[in-house]
């Protein structure tokens, strides 16, 4: 034993009497844990009032556990090679499927600092040897243009795979283990922002997840009112565009003049990964109010020309990162065109939910591109010459309330079609919504004033909304634009621009 092991495994005993009384309490997994507990609180630094951080390799190479930590090094190193023990090459597949569920047990009673612990050990300790990397990318480099140069390139990407990846793949062996990992990353998305040891295995999982939820392996299903109840509730839960109020409202989402469609993979079959609404009407629709008034008659189908997808939503955020929504618009064009040959027009009606932010942020900006007398017309019309930043902004509070011919009204149009025209991060749209419609090859159709006049829609957009239009001859033509920065825009949103 070193004289450090032994100091702190003795210096309880020069404390004064009494002390573990003045110890905070923190919960232990189990008596056996509870004396390294006492002595870790004393020798860690609880004088100072500031517990010290180390590092998960600095713990698993500890004899005892600090305050802040959720597990003793002891604990932590038998997860460690229980993890170990998953991917050990002398057992079978169902043996290390086995060993995978029995950790599930584990975390599924775990507290958030010791799943957090788990976590940790997954990401950090399953690691790609180094040593063997930096060999074979050396015997890559030295093949290339030689007849070994496919080989070696096979040999380098064996050896930069990580055991991590073995580890994910045997815990999905199990039948709950595909649900599993997914609740895992979601769970773990906040501590990311926080904990940068963590990327390794969130890359890692958004890899594997792509390869397991291609859409080549998922099934479009149609939602509707007679579908299970359970998951119909889920459309209720998982909504993330227009919120469902009522019974009353999901059932007008479903009614003959609507479609509901969902992608499924077969691990998770009673959980839509995603799922979009449509509306079936006769015209490109300028306001979401109609579309959600469940008093209002279901259209005549055989008058439907325009299929108007008006909320899609992701309902797995341990998905993130993995791609449905453009192969998913597509299906779903497919299934309405065979079902209902009349309709010729696909677009959508979508919030603008980062507008009003960059509008605050920009907007003294947007008023130094007008000229003198636009200036001036504006000035009048918010009632401060010259105008400023603050006043326009001040003015746009109540959009409801302007009127058509309104400096202010037109200035906002304006301004929403320079933020949906132009305005890019790293040569891509910056509003979340068009990145991910033109990113799949729409067009910015048309702008709507006061397409959405709920709280949400004023508080995102000052109530506008924007028509993203499928135009199934030219997906292929915008989107190649858009990879050269240019943002397909019909002419009656560039007219607006300044």
């Amino acid at each position: 034993m070193t004289q450090d092991s032994w100091i702190n495994r003795n210096v309880v005993r020069l404390l004064p009497r009494g002390f573990k009384q003045n110890v905070p309490s923190t919960p232990v997994s189990s008596a056996q844990d509870a004396p390294d507990l006492i002595v870790v609180k004393a020798a860690s630094g609880v004088f100072k009032g500031r517990p010290q951080v180390r590092s998960t390799r600095e713990r698993l190479q500890g004899t005892l556990r600090q305050s802040n930590e959720a597990l003793s090094p002891r604990v932590l190193r038998r997860i460690l090679q229980e993890l170990q023990a998953v991917i050990d090459g002398r057992v079978s597949e169902v043996e290390g499927g086995r060993r995978a569920a029995a950790l599930m047990a584990w975390y599924a009673g775990a507290t958030p600092p010791r799943r957090l612990d788990m976590w940790l050990l997954m990401s950090e300790m399953f690691v790609a040897d180094p040593v063997k990397a930096q060999a074979a990318q050396a015997q890559f480099a030295a093949a290339l243009g030689t007849p070994d140069e496919a080989a070696a390139e096979v040999h380098y990407r064996r050896a930069t795979v990580s055991p991590r990846r073995r580890l994910l793949q045997r815990f999905s062996a199990d039948a709950a283990g595909i649900r599993f990992l997914v609740n895992l990353r979601a769970e773990m998305q906040s501590a990311l922002k926080s904990d940068k040891r963590l990327q390794a295995l969130d890359v890692e999982m958004e890899y594997m997840f792509s390869t397991w939820f291609d859409v080549g392996f998922l099934e479009l299903r149609r939602i509707s009112w007679d579908s299970p109840a359970s998951l119909v509730e889920k459309l209720i839960k998982y909504e993330a565009v227009h919120d469902i109020k009522s019974w009353a409202d999901v059932k007008n989402r479903l009614d003959s003049d609507r479609r509901c469609y969902g992608f499924f993979h077969p691990r998770l079959p009673d959980e839509p990964l995603i799922f979009v609404e449509v509306a079936l009407v006769d015209a490109l629709a300028d306001c979401i109010t109609p579309l959600l008034d469940e008093s209002a008659d279901a259209v005549d189908l055989n008058a439907a020309t325009t299929a108007i997808f008006y909320s899609i939503s992701n309902t797995q955020d341990g998905l993130r990162g993995v791609s449905f929504g453009d192969s998913l618009i597509k299906r779903v064009v497919e299934t309405l065109k065979t079902e209902f040959p009349r309709l010729k027009t696909f677009a959508t009606l979508s919030p603008i939910p980062g507008f009003r932010s960059w509008l605050q942020k920009n907007a003294a900006a947007q008023l130094e591109r007008l000229d003198a007398s636009a200036r001036e017309e504006l000035g009048r019309a918010v009632g401060f010459e010259p105008v400023t930043a603050a006043h326009f902004l001040a003015a746009c509070e109540t959009p409801l309330a302007l009127k058509p011919t309104s400096a202010v009204r037109s200035m906002l149009m304006r301004c929403a079609a320079q933020y949906l025209g132009r305005e890019t991060l790293h040569d891509k749209p910056l509003d979340p919504v068009a990145r991910f419609h033109l990113g799949n090859g729409a067009r910015v159709e048309r702008l709507n004033w006061a397409g959405d006049p709920s709280g949400k829609g004023l508080k995102q957009s000052y109530g506008l909304m924007v028509n993203y239009l499928y135009d199934l001859q030219r997906l292929d033509k915008y989107r190649e634009g858009l990879a050269h920065g240019r943002i397909p825009v019909a002419s009656a949103v560039s007219t607006l621009y300044f």
